[in-house]
């Protein structure tokens, strides 16, 4: 064949040496390959130069090293995948986790229930305060109406008593009023003769037939006749006053009768009084009961035990799914990665049973639960995500 003008005849010296290195030159990708000669007049180009010895290798090594990364991340991709799908599945069934919970003394339902705690025990003295002053003024009362309630058949039995009285001397004084008429009638017709023994008197010492003494005397002594029948007309008229009181319903006893129903509206009113007290005092020792319930069972919050203790208290939350595994003295692990290489650091001391919700730790959604209080002795596990109740979750 005649040699085409121009163009280079292959070395054989490195054909040889890369037929010994196991490579040919179709193995190595060529840059701008021209395109075939149109016709053999046409110079064909230069061919391109090998790739030096050290450029072959970091070529080779980069494409290595970039897809062991590429096998690495994929396989790492998919070890995240099935480990995030393993813990959703394992946080989905697993019934027996809680989340620690840390309280706080100043937290703000701690000062809240403190601060309501004490405004129910304020308001729990000042109704005892009420109840007593209202046990006192129901004592007060009660003797009251006791001595005003006695008073009633005393003037009851009184004024039967003068009734009678009334009934037997009444006919006695009319027959001495008529005996004192009589007399009076007597004494009168006496007082006339003594009037004529007065001008008689009179007429002997003006003649001389007595002394002025004894004419005084005599006149002294009629005197004293009409001064005492004037006395007996005055009590006969009081004597007829007395028949009238005596024997008719006279003021006197209309004021009784008054007297009586004044003090039977006394009673009346002190019983109204009394009702009122008595219910006031039976609201007030309901309220205080009700109240010392509230504060009883307020007093079983964590958060009072916390704002109250002198110690550090831990808590933890459960669902209302893992129940069972909460009772007390249940054991309590903690564990790695949140779910292996397990250990006992504690047990379930006391359980609440007020409602609580929080978000869930691992799937960040809202669970309702209550509170238990945790007694660890690794205290640093308070500060895990979860723990578990009862066992281990994967039994080792």
């Amino acid at each position: 064949m005649i040699p085409l003008i121009g163009a280079r005849e292959p070395n054989k010296k490195t054909e040889t040496k890369r037929h010994k290195k196991g490579t040919s030159p179709l193995a190595t990708p060529a840059l701008n390959t021209p395109s075939a000669p149109e016709s053999l007049s046409d110079p064909l180009p230069p061919a391109p130069a090998p790739l030096p010895r050290g450029g072959s290798f970091i070529h080779k090594s980069v494409l290595t090293i970039y897809r062991i990364f590429a096998v690495i991340t994929l396989y790492g991709i998919l070890a995240g995948i099935l480990t995030y799908a393993f813990i959703m599945g394992f946080y989905a069934v697993n019934s027996t986790w809680a989340a620690p919970v840390i309280i706080s003394a100043s937290d703000e339902k701690s000062l809240d229930y403190l601060a309501q705690l004490v405004t129910s025990q304020q308001t729990i003295e000042d109704i005892k305060v009420d109840a007593i002053h209202q046990q006192s003024t129901l004592a007060e009362m009660t003797r009251q109406r006791t001595s005003l309630e006695a008073l009633i058949p005393q003037i009851g039995s009184a004024v039967v008593r003068e009734r009678n009285h009334d009934r037997l001397t009444g006919p006695q004084l009319a027959k001495l009023d008529t005996q004192k008429q009589a007399d009076n009638a007597k004494t009168q017709a006496v007082l006339a003769q003594l009037q004529q023994l007065e001008s008689s008197i009179s007429k002997d010492l003006a003649a001389g037939l007595m002394t002025k003494s004894d004419a005084t005397t005599q006149i002294a002594a009629i005197n004293q006749s009409r001064d005492a029948y004037t006395d007996s007309r005055i009590a006969e008229v009081l004597l007829t006053d007395n028949i009238l009181d005596k024997t008719t319903d006279g003021t006197k006893s209309l004021e009784v009768i008054e007297k009586q129903a004044e003090l039977r509206s006394d009673i009346a009113q002190l019983d109204v009084t009394l009702a009122v007290a008595e219910k006031q005092l039976e609201q007030d020792n309901r309220q205080i009961d009700r109240l010392r319930a509230a504060i009883t069972t307020a007093k079983q919050s964590p958060y009072y035990l916390n704002a109250t203790g002198t110690s550090r208290l831990y808590f933890a939350f459960v669902p209302y799914d893992d129940q069972a595994s909460a009772t007390v003295g249940s054991p309590i692990y903690d564990c790695y990665l949140n779910m292996v290489a397990c250990r006992k650091v504690g047990t379930v001391k006391q359980i609440f049973l007020g409602e609580q919700d929080i978000v869930h730790p691992i799937f960040k959604t809202q669970v309702r639960g209550f509170m238990i209080q945790m007694d660890l002795s690794h205290p640093a596990s308070a500060q895990s995500k979860t723990v578990f109740l009862g066992r281990k979750p994967l039994l080792f």
